[in-house]
């Protein structure tokens, strides 16, 4: 838990985030369709969830909203100013039996260490001219019984004016949903915010992720742009 003098000291949470439910991590958590069945009772599980739960309760974080109860979806993370920012989510998957997926490029993928990426939960992406990246990926979500891809719309930690629109064209590709993930770090607070489902129109379901992130600090604010999206 957050120490109660450092508390004292956080800005007021954003409307959008209080009106989130706590998300306890117990080991008796309600598991969704989300959640891999082999590591309820696994030693490996087990591991896997305490090891998430003790570095959020060291860090001082408290966990907000609902596990989705979906197969797959695209996880948008904000704000992205550090390369902690995918620790604090992937400890709070593995608190809850889900399996962190992420996008890497095709030279990650090779040996030595291809094995080692693909077992981390890495995608990997060819860049070339010709490429359909949102597709490669679409299919590759869709192979796999369980999947939360985890992507930061900014696609860079440093100062960005734009949104990079690759997530949506993903979930669009997959018919998947996107969750809004978020990491404050100001409020010692991450969590799962809104599932939503696409329509197709990026514009109009931009207007419904924007304002959710209203007032959700990042590790380092001045490196954290404007929510808007850029044209790809």
């Amino acid at each position: 838990m957050a120490n109660p003098a450092t508390a004292q000291n956080m800005p007021p949470t954003p409307p959008q985030i209080a009106a989130l439910p706590l998300l306890e991590l117990r080991e008796d958590f309600v598991r969704t369709r989300l959640c891999v069945p082999a590591y309820r009772d696994s030693a490996m599980g087990w591991m896997r969830r305490a090891t998430g739960r003790a570095w959020l309760q060291r860090g001082g974080w408290t966990t907000h909203g609902v596990l989705p109860d979906v197969p797959r979806a695209v996880l948008a993370c904000y704000p992205h100013t550090s390369n902690w920012d995918f620790a604090g989510l992937t400890f709070l998957m593995h608190a809850l039996d889900v399996n962190p997926v992420w996008v890497g490029k095709d030279t990650l993928f090779r040996p030595p260490f291809g094995a080692l990426t693909r077992a981390l939960g890495g995608i990997a992406v060819h860049r070339g001219a010709n490429a359909n990246q949102s597709q490669m990926v679409a299919d590759a979500m869709l192979a796999m019984d369980q999947c939360l891809l985890a992507i930061a719309p900014e696609g860079t930690r440093h100062l960005t004016q734009r949104w990079k629109t690759g997530f949506y064209h993903i979930a669009i590709a997959a018919n998947v949903p996107i969750v809004l993930g978020f990491l404050d770090y100001a409020r010692r607070q991450v969590g799962f915010g809104p599932v939503l489902e696409l329509s197709g129109d990026i514009g109009a379901d931009f207007a419904r992720i924007a304002p959710f992130y209203e007032g959700v600090i990042g590790k380092f604010p001045k490196q954290q742009g404007p929510i808007t999206l850029r044209a790809d």
